[in-house]
């Protein structure tokens, strides 16, 4: 798929924390916390609508120059301001800056770079080194991170239910995935699709965390955004893949909504519906799969679920059932019938109870 297709259809704005949360946090009797989650809620709903105005305006990124094995990554810094990208702060191969959230930034960008290098021969974002530009400092504690079609932005969190949006090296590579499903399935950010739009950043970003940290499946703690949650929060992470709906239960934030199988599926019109609680999911199967096959997840997990993406048949309207049965379908083309990895797809699907047929 041309890039110019991909941004001038479906645009997506993603952001780490899903609208539910910043909801609750917004009916905090703590005027300070509601402000905030209020202003952030204000600030993400003005930033999607300038995304659809940009991709009906039909702005396309300039097309690349031969792609290098080596990232070319900027980092600015909005100085709390609201105006992108920024003053730049840090680029490809500049010593350390003595602003450790830049350092953050800098090195996730190149740990998400690596990941889909090294593990999928895929040459940054758009597979034509694209380059990868974050802004940090984004706003007056805004409590978000989201990438906007072009660039990844970070807000410092409030402190209080959110700390700085760089600490988790797994939300930089969820948000930078949107741009890898943004250039190869263009899946729609709305009910199943968005629910798989959502799942491919959080599979390919705790994928990640997993590589930069050298671990197994079995030694992963696959939960998105831990240590991001701030001190008063009752939590571990935003998400966790292993256990859907069990990240956090707070009484500010209330209790993970997400299900882990189909008998939990929520049916809703917020969040584009559902697509931040749905995705537990196929979080979820990604998980059994991870964890049948044991070892180094993205190199046979990962792999599959990589082909599956960027195959070509999977369709931006796609839904549960067909990226099972074309993820099954990824694992006989490159494993073999009736294998390990074929048996754990099966397994995988059939837990979460989401039919292979049709």
């Amino acid at each position: 798929m041309d890039a110019s297709h991909t941004h001038r259809h479906h645009p997506v704005f993603c952001t780490v924390v899903p609208p539910h949360l910043l909801d609750k946090a917004a009916l905090s009797e703590d005027s300070r916390r509601a402000d905030l989650a209020q202003r952030t809620l204000e600030r993400d709903s003005l930033l999607r609508t300038r995304r659809r105005v940009t991709a009906v305006r039909g702005i396309v990124p300039a097309l690349a120059a031969p792609a290098s094995d080596d990232p070319d990554r900027t980092v600015y810094d909005a100085q709390h301001r609201t105006r992108l990208p920024g003053t730049k702060v840090r680029g490809e191969g500049d010593p350390l800056s003595k602003d450790a959230t830049v350092n953050r930034a800098y090195a996730g960008l190149g740990a998400t770079y690596e990941l889909f290098l090294k593990g999928f021969g895929r040459r940054s974002i758009d597979d034509s080194g694209l380059p990868l530009d974050a802004t940090v400092h984004y706003g007056e504690e805004y409590n978000n991170a989201f990438w906007d079609g072009q660039q990844m932005v970070f807000g410092d969190g409030d402190g209080d239910l959110f700390l700085d949006f760089t600490v988790s090296v797994d939300v930089i590579g969820h948000e930078l995935t949107h741009g890898v499903t943004q250039y190869t399935a263009n899946l729609i950010y709305r009910g199943q699709s968005g629910a798989l739009n959502e799942s491919m950043s959080d599979v390919f970003g705790s994928l990640i965390k997993q590589y930069s940290l050298e671990q197994s499946a079995e030694e992963a703690d696959w939960l998105i955004g831990a240590g991001l949650l701030g001190p008063n929060v009752t939590g571990v992470a935003l998400r966790s893949m292993k256990a859907p709906g069990t990240a956090y239960d707070d009484d500010e934030l209330g209790k993970d909504p997400q299900p882990a199988t189909m008998d939990g599926y929520v049916n809703t019109h917020s969040d584009n519906g559902g697509v931040h609680i749905n995705s537990g999911i196929p979080n979820h199967a990604f998980y059994i799969v991870a964890t049948e096959l044991g070892g180094k997840s993205w190199e046979r997990a990962g792999r599959i679920w990589y082909d599956t993406l960027t195959g070509g048949d999977l369709t931006p309207r796609a839904n549960f059932a067909d990226f099972a049965r074309l993820s099954t379908a990824a694992a006989v083309t490159r494993y073999g019938a009736g294998g390990a990895e074929h048996q754990a797809l099966q397994k995988a699907w059939s837990a979460v109870g989401v039919p292979l047929a049709g």
